[in-house]
């Protein structure tokens, strides 16, 4: 029989009576559950599961023991919230800082992790990404002229504990940093070497300076790179400067042409002058042994006159004769007792002497041929003389 039919128990089986009968002197309440209770019974399972008693039976109000119950239940929840929110990933291109009540605790590695909220602070950075910060200004050089140089500064973070910790500001300290580091190191440089083969140079010197301030300010920064984009005289000189490095390279033009002409010249004058010696000592062995010769010729010859002087005189005079008609292609005689000189074309003679074996005539007489010749003559001078005697006659 359902609870609710008319005769039947009802009032022994209504779920909402609570047993209202037995607390409020067997009252009837036909109203919803009651909220406390409910409550209660809910504080009584999770005693149950924390290990304390129930408290059934006991002194207090129903009220209070809801009230309980009801804060243990906001606080499992926050417990599990908080935990909850202590988890977080680290990149693989991140390291996490982590500061437990403020105070450095530990680095933690790229993956999942897990801190205490509110008690950790994480501080993750990235280490490796290049970033790049440009600066540009005018600066004096060591020989006090103006120049513009530009400059870009790359660089990443080598330690971040240091990058997190041990400076406010990296970045600001960077910049501040690289001015200095370029203006300390383009004061100590000429201007010619800036402008033209010196900006390797000058970009390493900065590198190096720079890396060093931020070493002694333990910013946890690594310079990577330092490219000097652009080092010019300022605009309003500029064409100054400009006819300036025109001469200048016109000079070097000048200079290379002349290297290469004095190594064309050098080598040739060398050999020039190599030779000449050479030349002079050929010159000198030939005269010496000339000389030598002529000194030994002259020796027999003397031996020779000594034994047969008229012999010798005759000699020498016939050779001295030979020597200079042989180089003569005329000849005039004065015969003794004519009027008339005689020509002689010893060219023409010996144009018409008979050719040698080899088809051509000598450049000079030999013995033979030059008696001939002085054979015709001889007979020329006495059919001449023969002639003038009986013209006298």
């Amino acid at each position: 029989m359902a609870w609710n039919e008319p005769g039947g128990n009802g009032n022994n089986q209504d779920p909402w009576n609570n047993g209202g009968d037995r607390r409020g002197g067997g009252k009837k309440d036909q109203g919803p559950p009651d909220l406390d209770e409910a409550l209660q019974k809910l504080q009584e399972k999770l005693n149950g599961i924390f290990g304390k008693g129930g408290n059934k039976g006991t002194g207090g109000s129903g009220s209070n023991g809801s009230s309980a119950g009801f804060l243990a239940v906001v606080v499992v929840v926050i417990l599990v919230g908080w935990a909850a929110m202590g988890f977080y990933t680290v990149d693989q291109q991140e390291r996490g800082v982590v500061l437990r009540l403020g105070k450095y605790h530990e680095t933690v590695m790229p993956g999942l992790q897990w801190n205490p909220p509110m008690i950790d602070e994480v501080i993750t950075t990235n280490v490796t990404r290049v970033s790049a910060y440009e600066h540009r200004s005018l600066m004096l050089t060591e020989d006090e002229n103006i120049v513009d140089v530009s400059m870009t500064v790359q660089y990443v973070i080598s330690d971040p504990v240091n990058y997190a910790l041990k400076v406010r500001d990296p970045n600001a300290s960077l910049r501040n940093a690289s001015e200095s580091a370029l203006r300390h190191t383009v004061g100590s440089s000429e201007m010619n070497s800036i402008l033209t083969a010196g900006r390797e140079v000058l970009g390493s010197d900065v590198k190096l300076r720079l890396q060093g301030f931020m070493d002694d300010y333990q910013t946890g920064l690594r310079i990577t790179q330092i490219n000097i984009k652009e080092a010019k005289a300022p605009s309003q000189v500029q064409d100054a400067f400009d006819d300036v490095i025109k001469a200048r390279e016109d000079e070097q033009r000048s200079i290379n042409q002349s290297e290469s002409y004095r190594n064309g010249i050098v080598p040739e004058a060398r050999g020039i002058a190599q030779r000449m010696k050479e030349e002079a000592n050929g010159y000198r062995e030939r005269v010496v042994a000339q000389a030598k010769g002529d000194a030994q010729r002259f020796t027999s010859l003397l031996t020779e006159y000594q034994k047969a002087p008229e012999v010798t005189r005759e000699r020498l005079y016939l050779d001295a004769m030979e020597e200079v008609l042989s180089k003569n292609s005329k000849v005039l005689i004065d015969v003794e007792g004519g009027n008339n000189m005689m020509y002689l074309p010893l060219d023409k003679l010996v144009e018409s002497r008979p050719r040698t074996s080899t088809g051509s005539t000598s450049g000079r007489l030999n013995s033979s041929e030059l008696q001939d010749v002085t054979d015709q003559v001889i007979d020329q001078l006495r059919q001449r003389q023969q002639t003038t005697t009986r013209e006298a006659r």
